[in-house]
């Protein structure tokens, strides 16, 4: 088939576009290739892609709305894997535009595009994020999600509803992953495993917020894109069950679900970090702060609903995990951090 992946100089993007390169598939990505982080990083990662004769690469920015309907009707996509967004959550705090520009107009760009150009399958990457305030573990699609604790959270919840919109009236088919932390080779600087490895390997503290008391459902990145490829697969169908008086925030009677997508084995931080030093072979030196605004505790994801529907079995232990991010980081940036 022919696939839109928006984001695809991203993490999650180039290695989903590989993938489904990899078996076949017609890929276009688009990417806006912005400086929130390294755009050497990104351009390193579409480099890999580029030898696919099956690939196009597009720069553009998703809340461009005219430049996103001339790539609807330019491309006869027949479904789109939306992973652009403005990521993290502390950058939120100080920079809350940005995430309106581009993770909802930039969606509501993407849902115009599949409502008129007859899209078999919208799938889009949502957070664990939006799970907020709730306490009660492991977090279930099937619980209430009403009280986000950052923009960026926020803006991922808003994505969830206006989905559902546009499944609702227009048929559309959508299905929400529920991402959990995400890690690996290719991962984003601004995330823990990259700047813990770099100050580890060149002899400077960590931060270490909560005092090291947080737990997170890290999920290694190849686990995460099989999951994706199989509900891309599979278009959401409407929940012919479901019931306005006893309304399942999981489901529809529209073609909309929404999914955890995590190894449902949620570590401790300080138990990550120490299995990072063992493969590094050096000790960190460990800045135990506070709990930062915007963040949360735990995370702990139940994904029996994507098992169930999908056959979704993330099988790659933290150990070996880390060991292959390892491996890349030195290769990439060699053993002096970068």
């Amino acid at each position: 088939m022919k696939v839109l992946v928006t984001g695809v100089a991203g993490f999650i993007g180039a290695s989903l576009c590989g993938k489904l390169l990899g078996r076949g598939d017609e890929v276009v990505g688009i990417d806006n290739l912005n400086d929130y982080y390294d755009v050497n990083l990104k351009t390193a990662r579409l480099d890999l892609l580029a030898s696919y004769e099956k690939f196009k690469f597009i720069k553009l920015d998703i809340a461009d709305r005219t430049a996103v309907d001339a790539l609807f009707q330019q491309e006869r996509v027949q479904r789109v894997a939306h992973l652009a967004a403005q990521a993290g959550v502390r950058y939120s705090l100080a920079n809350p535009h940005a995430y309106i520009d581009s993770n909802i107009q930039g969606f509501m760009n993407i849902l115009e595009g599949c409502r008129h150009h007859v899209i078999e399958h919208l799938v889009y990457a949502s957070s664990s994020s939006v799970y907020g305030a709730n306490t009660r573990m492991p977090f279930s699609v099937h619980d209430n999600v009403d009280h986000p604790v950052s923009m960026y959270a926020a803006s991922k919840k808003a994505n969830e509803l206006m989905a559902h919109a546009y499944s609702h009236l227009f048929q559309l088919s959508t299905t929400g992953l529920r991402f959990f932390t995400v890690y690996g080779p290719w991962g984003r600087p601004d995330m823990s495993p990259i700047i813990f490895a770099r100050n580890i390997l060149e002899g400077k503290p960590i931060n270490v917020f909560n005092f090291g008391n947080h737990r997170r459902d890290f999920t290694y990145i190849d686990d995460i894109v099989d999951g994706v490829i199989r509900v891309l697969d599979k278009p959401a169908q409407a929940n012919m069950e479901w019931t306005g008086e006893n309304p399942d925030p999981g489901s529809s009677r529209a073609p909309y679900k929404v999914y955890n997508i995590g190894s449902n084995q949620p570590v401790h931080l300080l138990t990550f970090i120490e299995t990072l030093e063992k493969c590094l072979g050096k000790t960190a030196i460990k800045n135990l702060l506070p709990m930062q605004p915007g963040d949360v505790p735990d995370t702990y994801a139940d994904v029996s609903d994507l098992a169930r529907d999908f056959g979704y079995q993330p099988g790659t232990k933290l150990e070996e995990g880390i060991s292959r991010f390892v491996r890349w980081y030195l290769d990439f940036y060699g053993d002096v951090g970068n």
